[in-house]
C-alpha cells in the first residue's frame, strides 16, 4: 500500500453559482477567482449567506457549478462523472459538515465510525498514518473511543465528526464551522489537529468559521461577501484583493468611509498606489 501524495491544489476561475427558487435564481457567488496552493491551510470567512458553504460543496462535487472553471490538482470537477466525484470523496477529499450528525452513523462507536471512514482510503490502496483510537486520542476522546454516538453530547459528537474527516488521510480536508460546539480547550485540539495533518502529510486544510481564534489561528484567511472575494488576512494583516475584472471589495470598516457610489481618486507612485475619498479630500480644503 501506499500513502497517499500531498495536498491539492485549489483553483477557482469566474466561478458563478445560482440556485434555482420559484422568486428566481439566487446567486450565491458572483464570478470567484481564488488559488491555492497544495498543502497551505487557510480558513473562508464571512457572515451567513455570503457564499462560504457554497464553496465548501463545490470543492467536495456535492454541486457543479453554473459557470466557471474549478480545479483540485489534476482534477478538472467539471469534467468528472458522479461516479469519479465519489471515488475522489471517498479517498482524497473529506468534508465535514457543520451538523455533526449529518457526518456519523448514530448507532456504531466513535472508533467503528472512523475505521468505516477509513475504508474508501484503503480499497484505493492508501494506508492512514494512525488508527482509530489513536486518533481519537488526539482529541481527547479515547475514552469515548468505544461509546455508541447517539450516548455521546453534542461537542463530543463533533470531535467524532472531525475524526472522520482527518482519519482517511485525504489530500483536501474541508471542514464547516469545526469548533462552534467546543469549549476552549477542545477548541485548541481542534485546531492543533488540523495544524498537524497539514504539517505531517502535507493536505490542504479549508475551514469555515466565525470563530475569530480558529481565523487567527490559520497563515491565510480568505473573506467572502456577497459572493465576492472581499479581503485576505496573511498572518494577521489583512488586504483587499483585487478581481481580474479590477474590482475591488474594500473591508467593512472602510466601507463606512467610501460607501457604494463614493468618487475615489487612486494614485500611483513610486512605491506603490493610494487611494482616497476624493469628497473627503474637497471637505478638507
Amino acid at each position: 500500500m501506499t500513502a497517499p501524495s500531498p495536498g491539492l491544489d485549489i483553483h477557482f476561475e469566474g466561478v458563478v453559482h445560482l440556485y434555482p427558487s420559484d422568486e428566481g435564481d439566487v446567486v450565491a457567488l458572483r464570478g470567484v477567482d481564488l488559488d491555492v496552493e497544495a498543502g497551505e491551510e487557510f480558513a473562508l470567512l464571512g457572515p451567513s449567506g455570503s457564499g462560504k458553504s457554497t464553496v465548501l460543496a463545490l470543492l467536495a462535487g456535492l454541486h457543479r457549478p453554473s459557470a466557471g472553471r474549478i480545479r483540485l490538482g489534476e482534477y478538472d470537477l467539471g469534467r468528472l462523472s458522479n461516479r469519479q466525484l465519489l471515488r475522489l470523496r471517498a479517498a482524497e477529499v473529506s468534508l465535514v459538515l457543520q451538523d455533526p450528525a449529518r457526518n456519523l452513523l448514530p448507532y456504531a462507536t466513535a472508533a467503528q465510525n472512523v475505521e468505516f471512514s477509513q475504508r474508501g482510503a484503503r480499497a484505493r490502496g492508501h494506508r492512514p498514518p494512525w488508527g482509530a483510537v489513536e486518533l481519537l486520542e488526539q482529541l481527547g476522546m479515547g475514552q469515548l473511543a468505544h461509546r455508541t454516538v447517539a450516548t455521546l453530547s453534542g461537542g463530543e459528537q463533533q470531535r467524532v465528526a472531525i475524526a472522520t474527516g482527518v482519519a482517511p488521510a485525504p489530500r483536501l480536508l474541508l471542514v464547516d464551522e469545526p469548533t462552534s460546539q467546543l469549549d476552549t480547550q477542545n477548541r485548541d485540539q481542534v485546531i492543533a489537529l488540523l495544524r498537524d495533518i497539514n504539517q505531517r502529510l502535507g493536505a490542504t486544510v479549508v475551514s469555515v468559521t466565525h470563530d475569530p481564534a480558529v481565523g487567527a489561528a490559520m497563515p491565510r484567511t480568505v473573506t467572502i461577501r456577497d459572493g465576492r472575494i472581499g479581503a485576505e488576512g496573511r498572518r494577521g494583516q489583512e488586504f483587499a484583493v483585487v478581481g481580474k475584472d479590477g474590482s475591488v471589495q474594500l473591508p467593512p470598516d472602510v466601507l463606512d468611509l467610501m460607501p457604494p457610489g463614493t468618487l475615489v481618486r487612486v494614485r500611483r507612485h513610486a512605491t506603490g498606489v493610494d487611494l482616497s475619498n476624493s469628497e473627503l479630500e474637497t471637505d478638507d480644503l
